[in-house]
């Protein structure tokens, strides 16, 4: 599924969510994980992959590798044994982040790498700089960093990390990097987001020695090689979040399945905070109907495994419902409040203060009116938001949600939600 800018949602607003669903697996691990089974020369099987159009840029970015994959009912195979340095199309690896996950695996097998800047959503700069960063301390010459990342490895070996920063990404390539290094490489200030810890997982499976599994501190022993292997992509937490909010701001009751909710603790307190109702199991949740939302003091992003930036958007959302001023503090991404001007579009009542904070203040009743979505998490919450207006909201720009969320509109009219694609 190929993003289709020419796409829109119609939704009609105000139908309560009823039911239950099960998430997808997640976007954020599988993107990973099918980089990492580069890394053997065996065959690998992947389940609970999302069939997403980042998913499938990424499959096809495989094709011109010489990597063979089939991808049906959520299962992908991997058969990564004719795997060949080939010239990848800019276009395919502009098309998202994660293309800068290739750069691991690649520079394992092959010594170097030199592919144009990977794109994605338009969230501020994003630098590569920790990832270079952990190659240059592994042995690895950059040549270019701006205009294409250019690497080649000079004297590999192992070392001691500490990370200029908490990067998701940055921490997967040196894992994967490490991972086939012989020696033991320490890994410090790395990130432990639930969607690194399912790669370092993925990773033990293949035969890889890695320690420290969600902590900020891993120990990687080198290996010779790695070996295929079967493997099933965890639950989508950002995906449940989603849904969580959806049956909130519309006061339904929805049960989601197919997560560990241990990994959205911080997404719990805020709504406890924010009163809501809910029941939480270990592998589900049961949302109830909540009346009287309440604003929080403060909804404050940052690293694993305090609140996700990628749930800030939607949470936003439930805060034009709730009763007083919510202040938002986003410290990740420089571009990541500019949805709330179509929120603004809508009625909700907002004080930007600067590229990073805002105050909101609720309730509010929110209309429907012609909107766009920016990014994926922005496009989801525009979405929650068309979902508790009056009238019917037109959203258009749908390809960056169709880039993270698998069947997002027939999910959410199974719960009863008047949403069509146009």
């Amino acid at each position: 599924m190929i993003p289709d800018s020419t796409q829109k949602f119609i939704v009609e607003g105000l139908h309560p969510l009823n039911g239950q669903i099960t998430v997808s697996g997640s976007k954020n691990a599988a993107l990973p994980i099918l980089c990492a089974a580069l890394l053997s020369k065996q065959k690998t099987i992947l389940h609970n992959v999302p069939d997403i159009a980042d998913i499938r840029t990424l499959l096809e970015i495989f094709g011109y590798l010489n990597v063979k994959t089939t991808f049906k009912g959520g299962t992908v195979t991997v058969d990564p044994r004719g795997l060949k340095m080939n010239e990848i199309p800019a276009p395919l690896i502009c098309r998202m982040r994660a293309s800068v996950l290739l750069i691991g695996p690649l520079l394992s097998k092959f010594g170097r790498v030199n592919i144009p800047f990977p794109g994605g959503c338009v969230l501020g700069k994003r630098s590569v700089s920790a990832h270079t960063f952990a190659f240059k301390k592994m042995g690895v010459e950059v040549i270019d960093e701006t205009q294409r990342l250019n690497l080649k490895v000079v004297n590999k070996r192992p070392a001691d990390i500490i990370m200029p920063e908490i990067s998701v990404t940055g921490t997967e390539n040196a894992i994967m990097f490490a991972s086939l290094n012989p020696g033991t490489t320490r890994l410090r200030l790395a990130a432990a987001e639930p969607h690194v810890q399912d790669l370092c997982r993925f990773l033990v499976k293949m035969g890889a020695n890695i320690s420290g599994i969600g902590t900020h501190f891993l120990e990687i022993e080198g290996v010779k090689q790695l070996r295929g292997t079967e493997y099933k992509i965890t639950g989508d937490y950002l995906e449940a979040g989603t849904f969580a909010i959806a049956a909130l701001v519309t006061n339904g009751q929805v049960k989601i399945n197919g997560i560990k909710t241990g990994q959205l603790d911080s997404f719990w307190q805020k709504l406890d905070e924010a009163g809501a109702q809910y029941k939480l199991h270990d592998e589900s949740v049961e949302i109830l109907p909540s009346n009287q939302l309440r604003a929080v003091e403060s909804l404050r992003t940052a690293v694993y495994p305090s609140f996700p930036t990628d749930l800030q958007a939607p949470f936003a959302v439930l805060l034009t419902q709730a009763e007083g001023q919510s202040k938002i503090f986003e410290t990740l991404f420089e571009g990541r409040l500019q949805y709330l001007f179509e929120l603004e579009k809508m009625g909700a009542k907002v004080q930007m203060l600067n590229p990073h904070q805002a105050v909101i203040t609720g309730p509010a009743k929110l209309r429907g009116v012609p909107i766009s979505s920016l990014d994926l998490r922005a496009g989801a919450a525009m979405v929650l938001a068309a979902l508790c207006a009056e009238g019917v909201t037109e959203i258009s720009n749908i390809r960056y949600i169709d880039r993270g969320y698998e069947n997002f509109d027939r999910k959410l009219r199974k719960l009863g939600a008047k949403i069509r694609r146009v």
